[in-house]
Order: structure tokens, then C-alpha cells, then sequence
């Protein structure tokens, strides 16, 4: 049911939106004699793919009600949020465009996030678990999980048809992981509606797989990820980590990023480790090459991974913290210049 135009409402919003955006925000210079707190009316309605006066008329309250397509238009000129998108169809008389799961995109604010976060394992997924971006220890202790395509993009459909999919979980988890991915799936089909990826993915797995059908027939629902994953890496052996998960706005992505839990049994030896550590180190950049090179989904070649830190890995992924100290003859080694896998410190003053 369309809703009723509100045009002094509806002015009122676009005078402050549009003065809250500054020419500096939108490529244009200011100048010296500008007196406009924000954009000028001809500035936004250029934006906008609009004529000034029809722009001008809006604000006053005295123009005729704009079509759903023009609602979009003022949406992407003046940069609003998907909740001010909304809030402008309600108050152009229109109901609110459906919101799309933004998979092919990494959300700004996460890859932000994650550029801060490359001596940790931690990696953005999409609404169906697809992995869109990985930090090299993210690589070096799950493998490489970008370079998927089709339905085998998302992890819960690899879960269910690849059996190496599982082997970097721990056994006994097996279980609550196949019921906890059925969960997610039923809640995003639901949500998405039939005809969508996620009721087309279902439909998929439902014919390819005996054991996602016998658990989607249980009809559970409100299962969520303990934050308390363990692993069983092929070279270290398991590996208890702690699993924080980050939404963006929309919820359409997350961040997931997994340390060290505190007084975790089987915590594993300096050497063993220090020498894992080193072997993957190679791999996971090799792996991070080819994925931009690929053009792998939501890093469209922008990506560019900083140095991988390998005593931070090595101290989230054994457990344990290194006491050793380089020194040079001008003072420690700064830890931003690492070279030795065991100390961070240029081999040539470890000792």
C-alpha cells in the first residue's frame, strides 16, 4: 500500500541533508565567497540528476511527488544511508525498497577494520557465508577460501558436498557445525523469500545432500556459532581459539576474528610452532597474490594485504608470548621491521 506524501516533511529533510554534505565531500571546491552552510541547491540537484528549480521546489514543499526512481536518484546524490533511503521513500509517498545482500562489495567500514588486524586471524564473510577478504594468518590456519565460485562460494554448501571442507574442524564439532549452518540457511531463505540465492542454495543442497535434508526437515531454528571454535591444522594439530563476530549495519557481512583463549589446554611448543609458522608464511602470501590477481569476489584488485606479522601469529595461533629481546647497537629493533619468524627482530641482530 503506497504511504501519503509529506512534502514540508520531506523538504525539511532534503534542506538538512543537503546542508550537512560539504563541497569537499563530493569533489567540489569551495571557493572564497560561498555562504551556503553546505552544498548549494544547484550543487545537490546536479547530483541528483535533477533541474535546480525542480530541486528547489522539493525543498519548499511545493513540487509535484517524486517517482520511485527519482527517490533513488536523491538517495545516491545526497549519500544517504540505507535508513535515510528508507526514511525519503516513506516520505515521498512510496514503500521501502527491498535491501539486497551486498555480497559482491566488502563493507568500507569492515575493510577498514581488517587493515588493522593482519597479525591476527580474521576474514569478512558474506550473508552466505561466502569469505570475501582473509588476513594472511586467517589463510595460513583455514587455507585459502576466496577463490570460490558458484554455490561453493558459500561455506555452508561446501560443508555439506566437499568433505575437505571439515577437515580443519575438530571432530567432535561435526555435529552442532551441520545443524548451525541448516539454521543460518533456513533464516536467510526465510528472510530472502522464495526465488532468492538463498532459497535457490537450499534447494540446491536439499537435492545433493541426504544429511542437509535429514537436518532441514527438524525445522530447528535460533541455533548460533559457539564462540569457542577448535581446530585441527594439519601441521600444528588442534588449536582452541576465541570467535568474535562484528555485523555491519545492514547485517549483510560480518567480520569474524579468532584469538587466543587464555589458559586453553594443548597449547603448542615455541619451536614446533616458530617452524609452522615460517612454512606458511610463503603460502599465505602466495595464496593472497592469486586472489588478487583473480579479482576474487569483494576485493575487485583493491586490496593491497600489509606485511604479515609473524610473531603475532605465532603468538595467537600456540598461545604463548615470546620473551626475547633483539638489540642492536643503537637500541631494540623496532617490532615494524621483522624479520625473524621467532623474534621479529632482522636476523642478523637475533640472538
Amino acid at each position: 500500500m503506497e504511504q501519503a506524501l509529506d512534502r514540508a516533511s520531506l523538504g525539511d529533510f532534503l534542506r538538512a541533508r543537503r546542508e550537512a554534505l560539504q563541497p569537499e565531500d563530493v569533489g567540489l571546491r569551495r571557493g572564497t565567497r560561498r555562504r551556503a552552510r553546505g552544498l548549494r541547491r544547484e550543487e545537490a540537484a546536479e547530483l541528483c540528476d535533477m533541474s535546480a528549480d525542480y530541486f528547489a521546489r522539493l525543498e519548499r514543499g511545493s513540487g509535484p511527488q517524486p517517482s520511485q526512481r527519482m527517490a533513488a536518484a536523491i538517495a545516491r546524490g545526497l549519500g544517504l544511508t540505507p535508513d535515510e533511503r528508507d526514511h525519503l521513500f516513506l516520505l515521498c509517498g512510496h514503500r521501502t525498497p527491498q535491501r539486497l545482500p551486498r555480497s559482491e562489495h566488502v563493507d568500507p567500514g569492515l575493510m577498514r577494520t581488517l587493515d588493522r588486524l593482519q597479525d591476527t586471524p580474521a576474514q569478512i564473510m558474506g550473508p552466505l557465508g561466502e569469505t570475501l577478504l582473509q588476513t594472511p594468518p586467517a589463510v595460513a590456519l583455514l587455507g585459502e577460501q576466496t577463490h570460490y565460485t558458484g554455490d561453493a562460494r558459500s561455506a555452508a554448501y561446501r560443508w555439506f558436498t566437499d568433505p575437505a571442507a571439515r577437515e580443519r574442524y575438530l571432530l567432535d564439532d561435526h555435529e552442532l557445525s551441520s545443524r548451525v549452518n541448516v539454521v543460518l540457511l533456513r533464516a536467510a531463505s526465510t528472510k530472502e523469500g522464495p526465488g532468492s540465492q538463498a532459497s535457490r542454495l537450499v534447494a540446491n543442497l536439499l537435492r545433493h545432500s541426504t544429511e542437509f535434508a535429514s537436518l532441514w526437515d527438524r525445522q530447528e531454528v535460533g541455533l548460533r556459532w559457539s564462540r569457542a571454535r577448535r581446530f585441527v591444522h594439519p601441521e600444528v594439530g588442534r588449536i582452541d581459539l576465541f570467535c568474535q563476530n562484528l555485523q555491519d549495519p545492514d547485517q549483510s557481512q560480518s567480520l569474524l576474528i579468532l584469538t587466543a583463549t587464555p589458559g586453553t589446554s594443548r597449547w603448542g611448543s615455541r619451536p614446533r610452532t616458530g617452524r609452522w609458522v615460517s612454512r606458511t608464511r610463503a603460502s599465505a602470501w602466495s595464496s593472497m597474490n592469486r586472489s588478487r590477481r583473480a579479482g576474487s569476489s569483494g576485493c575487485n584488485g583493491r586490496y593491497a594485504a600489509p606485511a604479515f606479522s609473524t610473531p603475532s601469529s605465532a603468538t595467537i595461533i600456540s598461545k604463548e608470548r615470546s620473551t626475547h629481546t633483539p638489540t642492536t647497537s643503537s637500541g631494540p629493533t623496532p617490532m615494524s621491521r621483522s624479520r625473524c619468524a621467532r623474534c621479529s627482530a632482522r636476523r642478523s641482530n637475533c640472538r
